[in-house]
């Protein structure tokens, strides 16, 4: 692939006004806020589906996980490829369409086939929706601005998960587990059609001092990614944050059932005002804190979020192994908002460190890498290690207690790095886009 030389990058204000910019961030936020809430409102509703379907743990986390993350990880690379060379608000529209709809069909299942393949289907439509946003937030936003942008666009994930626990949760307890899935489908399907008709496609890189006139193929989009050894920390710091905070999140709402005697509609009302006051609190100050000049470096971004991720480790183990609904809301407050913090920045370390034209797919490789992990490996993982633990009567509150609680841990790995991508990330930042 043959790089043009570095020039000055075009400012943001030549080619979009700030209310075209700001509109843009904010219909994208309102498709990743939907997307989590179809994604997760499994985990709330899946004690009824289970004694409903007669599944063990390593049964409920088969269909609700490796169903939706392995269709949506291997998706992925395709899509994103049809995303750095097609019109990706299009594709972003289709995509939505089709998640939505499978998540109304969740809702309609009658046995567990059908719930197997509305979750398929889910994972298909969401491999096409978060490559796309992140490629078009890009070429909105200049890199010095992008951290920022991505946090905002990251708000997207409390708020679906408040939807999906809290929402799901009391709907669930009022209606069934049905009604939860077609009452956050359907909205999916009226966004797609605005996105269409208010959204114009960007031309690509047009923030960026180096592009090129060549569409990359994979194998060269590959290569260069192993020249990029910030990227590469960064997709196993973001992906091992996803194995260790949302796979602890995919099983606490069993996991406060069992233990505490919670229904649905209690237990999402334990987390679901953490997931939306203190998700998009902690969202909106890493977006402030990235808006400062001292954090204009982006190694002082990554070092920000190692000191986070290690800190916030010790509070996720000491929640699952109390036996006081107290202690584990306090520590819920103190460790799911580190759920978040991460999210933006990284996805803004990826799109800094990958040329314009391989943007999707290097978001694409982070999220197969990541989704793998969170929703492939962790449901049935969790659910296999908490049947093992189990006594006669089977899988129990002790038994996922014991589950959780070995996965822990493992926000440490992703601290480790989150630090060593800061080692390189000036350089590789600077052979990706030209500048710093």
């Amino acid at each position: 692939m043959a790089n043009n030389e570095p020039t000055a990058p075009v400012s943001a204000d030549e080619v979009s006004s700030l209310g075209q910019r700001w509109y843009v961030l904010m219909m994208l936020l309102l498709v990743y806020t939907i997307s989590i809430a179809d994604r997760y409102v499994f985990s709330q509703v899946q004690e009824q589906i289970k004694t409903e379907m007669q599944l063990t743990d390593f049964g409920i986390g088969l269909v609700g996980g490796i169903s939706l993350g392995l269709f949506y990880v291997t998706m992925g690379i395709p899509l994103s490829w049809l995303a750095d060379r097609k019109n990706r608000r299009n594709l972003l529209a289709i995509s939505i369409t089709v998640w939505s709809a499978a998540t109304a069909l969740c809702g309609m299942s009658r046995n567990f086939v059908e719930l197997l393949l509305a979750r398929i289907g889910v994972g298909i439509g969401e491999a096409g929706g978060t490559p796309p946003c992140n490629s078009i937030i890009a070429d909105y936003f200049p890199a010095a601005r992008r951290p920022m942008a991505m946090t905002i666009f990251a708000l997207g994930a409390p708020i679906g998960a408040y939807l999906g626990a809290d929402t799901a949760g009391a709907i669930s307890q009022a209606y069934g587990w049905r009604s939860a899935f077609l009452a956050l489908g359907l909205p999916g399907i009226v966004l797609a059609i605005i996105i269409m008709l208010t959204i114009k496609e960007p031309a690509r890189g047009r923030l960026d001092a180096v592009s090129s006139d060549d569409t990359p193929t994979l194998k060269e989009t590959l290569r260069f990614l192993l020249t990029q050894k910030a990227a590469l920390h960064g997709m196993m710091g973001s992906g091992l944050s996803a194995f260790w905070g949302w796979g602890l999140m995919w099983f606490t709402a069993p996991f406060l059932q069992r233990n505490f005697d919670l229904n649905e509609a209690q237990a999402g009302a334990i987390t679901g005002p953490i997931h939306l006051w203190m998700g998009i609190g902690a969202s909106l100050l890493t977006a402030w804190l990235l808006m400062k000049p001292s954090f204009a470096s982006p190694k002082r971004v990554v070092w920000l979020l190692s000191g986070v991720t290690a800190a916030a480790t010790i509070p996720s183990f000491i929640a699952y192994y109390t036996s006081s609904l107290t202690l584990a809301t306090v520590m819920f407050w103190i460790f799911i908002p580190a759920v978040y913090f991460y999210i933006g920045p990284a996805f803004a370390m990826i799109q800094n460190l990958a040329p314009p034209k391989m943007r999707a797919m290097f978001v694409a490789i982070s999220l197969l890498f990541a989704n793998a992990l969170n929703l492939v490996i962790i449901p049935p993982l969790i659910g296999l290690m908490s049947d093992s633990f189990a006594g006669p009567s089977g899988a129990d509150g002790e038994s996922l207690r014991m589950a959780l609680l070995i996965l822990a841990p493992t926000g440490f790995w992703a601290a480790y790095h989150y630090w060593a991508a800061g080692k390189t990330i000036i350089e590789d930042q600077k052979r990706a886009i030209g500048y710093v």
